[in-house]
């Protein structure tokens, strides 16, 4: 086969006419000058927020491909929502200095905590899922899970001052619905039964009710699993069934002491 014939075989198997990793790229850049103007100090709120409008029409370029959806018209409604998503991100940064007594300060949790990072570029792509912008809200929390190994699906709906330690490896599903002044630790997945196509419209994933504390390794599943409020689930837990509200739920290890040592 000659080179010509090759790249006649590349171009005949690439099916997809919408895939365009420019749009990947460029959703990182946005994402990222995002978080800078509503945090860094030496950011100009004024002059990004303008290029920051002018990237968004270049998003809208690249994502909406159904001509008949209002695309352009997602950034007049989403740029008004961005101070209470900034109060509610202040929360969540004061709940984790509140909670965790290695937090020497809230600038070190705005700069140095995944936990807050992922919280913050979730809370920023949920708006945008809301109002059906196609992919960008998935690139967003997809470039946050890269970043900080927190996978939080931008359709989850989660309350004020929410709480990521450590973060590593926390999975939050699509459904995932958390309330108020809830605390995960590393390694916690929300996640659904079993995956099936027949389920996309479905609830999936598990609710957190408020002042929940979930440990380390616990696996919550099913969209009709309840975590009742006040509750706390230990660490390695696996619940796939609801809990009442004031439980305690916890995952006790078989422990043997060995009587001799091998010489």
């Amino acid at each position: 086969m000659s080179s010509q014939q090759i790249i006649e075989q590349i171009r005949k198997h690439k099916q997809q006419p919408n895939l365009n990793f420019k749009l990947k790229t460029t959703t990182e850049a946005f994402t990222k000058k995002l978080f800078l103007m509503l945090f860094d100090t030496q950011t100009d709120v004024e002059e990004v927020f303008e290029t920051l409008g002018v990237e968004f029409s270049n998003l809208v370029s690249l994502a909406c491909w159904e001509t008949n959806k209002p695309c352009n018209e997602a950034w007049d409604t989403y740029i008004h929502q961005l101070p209470t998503i900034l109060e509610k991100l202040n929360l969540d940064a004061s709940a984790i200095v509140k909670n965790d007594p290695a937090a020497k300060s809230i600038e070190e949790v705005y700069m140095a905590y995944p936990g807050f990072y992922a919280i913050a570029i979730y809370r920023l792509s949920h708006e945008l899922y809301k109002k059906g912008f196609p992919l960008v809200p998935r690139l967003m929390t997809e470039y946050a899970h890269r970043e900080t190994g927190v996978d939080i699906n931008p359709g989850a709906i989660i309350g004020d001052s929410f709480f990521i330690d450590h973060a590593t490896g926390v999975v939050i599903g699509e459904t995932t619905v958390i309330k108020n002044n809830v605390k995960l630790y590393q390694g916690v997945t929300l996640g659904a039964l079993y995956v099936s196509k027949e389920l996309e419209n479905t609830k999936r994933h598990p609710t957190v009710e408020d002042n929940v504390t979930i440990y380390a390794n616990a696996t919550i599943l099913g969209g009709q699993t309840v975590i009742g409020a006040n509750s706390i689930i230990g660490g390695n837990v696996w619940l796939t069934e609801s809990i009442p509200a004031n439980s305690i739920v916890s995952h006790t290890p078989e422990i043997r002491v060995k009587t001799q040592i091998n010489e």
